[in-house]
């Protein structure tokens, strides 16, 4: 069997416009050789000869197996332990104190982070909230963690960590919620225990709607892989997910007011975040 070589420009058009109406995320063309490498891959790896076979069964397999697959390959998940640390300051220090102080029964406060890349991010949250906020004893807190990759939800149930990716957590923290294992730090089973994971795309509005009732949303450097129309849907859908009162944490370099005017712009000391007014709906 041939090995397929090349990926056509029209080729390239039509996997971008598919991928895109399927997951919210745009290829630029400075991406192609990424993308191209990565399609030529999934095609060696399904003995598909053409692109046009490949694609075929990319459209219409019934089980979506080889759509997931190509999502796994396609999503890039680079991230560390107390990346921006200076917003999980300002959940412990600003949002929730402000969310407590409007509680009227005792549910339990909800955070999503989304994506969840290999889990770094949620079990930062975890850690910063033991060690920081000094009301956890008062309060329940269920913190749910969600991407479009199967294969790094598995990575982060797991909790197995390299050097690098807990290089900027403080030694007393590193020793006190992980154990060493060989070359990698492995997460504590009682964190791993605190952090549910679930697979969402955010361009799925039948995925969106599962996820209701969240009192803060971490949504950190996914909206700059997508365009406009993109942007706005999934900040509608964060809108709908969130409780009154409720905020958004986005990365350094997104804005929310650049993509929605449903949010109030909150400039606390440590960080500027979005929420939803109270008493909306």
């Amino acid at each position: 069997m041939m090995e397929p070589t090349t990926i056509s420009d029209d080729e390239f058009q039509k996997f971008r416009e598919f991928f895109y109406r399927k997951t919210g995320i745009l290829f630029e063309d400075s991406k192609r050789y990424f993308v191209d490498k990565r399609l030529l891959e999934r095609m060696t790896l399904t003995a598909c000869e053409t692109f046009r076979s490949y694609f075929t069964m990319l459209r219409f397999q019934t089980s979506g197996e080889e759509l997931q697959a190509l999502i796994n390959a396609m999503t890039v998940n680079e991230t560390y332990f107390f990346r921006e640390e200076y917003q999980f300051q300002c959940l412990v220090n600003s949002m929730l104190e402000e969310i407590v102080a409007q509680r009227t029964t005792n549910a339990p406060i909800r955070i999503w982070s989304v994506p969840s890349s290999s889990g770094e991010e949620p079990y930062s949250i975890a850690i910063y909230l033991l060690e920081y906020w000094p009301h956890l004893t008062r309060w329940d807190v269920e913190i749910i963690s969600s991407d479009i990759d199967t294969q790094i939800l598995n990575q982060a149930r797991r909790g197995l960590y390299t050097p690098r990716a807990v290089q900027h957590l403080p030694a007393s923290l590193l020793k006190k919620y992980f154990q060493r294992d060989g070359e990698y730090y492995q997460i504590g089973t009682e964190l791993r225990d605190a952090v549910e994971f679930t697979r969402v795309n955010v361009s799925d509005a039948a995925d969106m709607r599962l996820h209701r009732q969240f009192d803060v949303i971490f949504c950190r450097n996914l909206l700059i892989y997508f365009d406009d129309l993109s942007r706005k849907q999934t900040a509608e859908s964060f809108y709908d997910a969130l409780n009154p009162g409720g905020f958004v944490c986005l990365g350094h370099s997104e804005s929310m007011s650049r993509i929605s005017s449903l949010f109030r712009v909150r400039k606390f000391p440590e960080a500027i975040v979005y929420q939803k007014p109270w008493g909306s709906r």
